[in-house]
């Protein structure tokens, strides 16, 4: 990978339920089935379990555990995916507002780090 900037693809849907996490798996499939690296960077099947049977067969970067108010919530792990350096990441949740102690406030601001690193990114929001 060279140090050029990564591309990003925002999918986009009306509202919940609409398929944008399960294209976006989609999407991550063909591009495996082509050779690409491809991580999952975070995910939130909201117990759908035909999205979660596409998730099969992908590296899944463990979420980053942060205290809040006495209780443990999960986010995505940039630093991780960084240190692991897919050629491209899917992250769920594009619009996300991070718990308070998280490096970033909002998702996206972890995705444009991804893409400095010349990370692509594959992520999807609510329009």
């Amino acid at each position: 990978m060279d140090s050029s900037r990564g591309r990003l693809k925002v999918l986009m849907g009306y509202a919940a339920g609409v398929g944008k996490t399960y294209r976006m798996l989609d999407e991550g499939i063909e591009l495996k089935a082509k050779g690409v690296d491809v991580v999952i960077g975070y995910f939130e099947p909201h117990g759908r379990r035909d999205t979660i049977a596409k998730t099969e067969g992908f590296e899944i970067i463990p979420r980053r555990r942060i205290e809040f108010r006495g209780n443990f919530l999960e986010e995505m792990d940039t630093d991780a995916i960084l240190a692991r350096r897919p050629q491209v990441g899917l992250v769920d949740e594009f619009a996300h507002t991070n718990v308070p102690g998280a490096e970033r406030i909002k998702r996206w601001e972890d995705v444009l780090v991804l893409l400095e690193a010349g990370i692509d990114v594959i992520t999807n929001m609510n329009v």
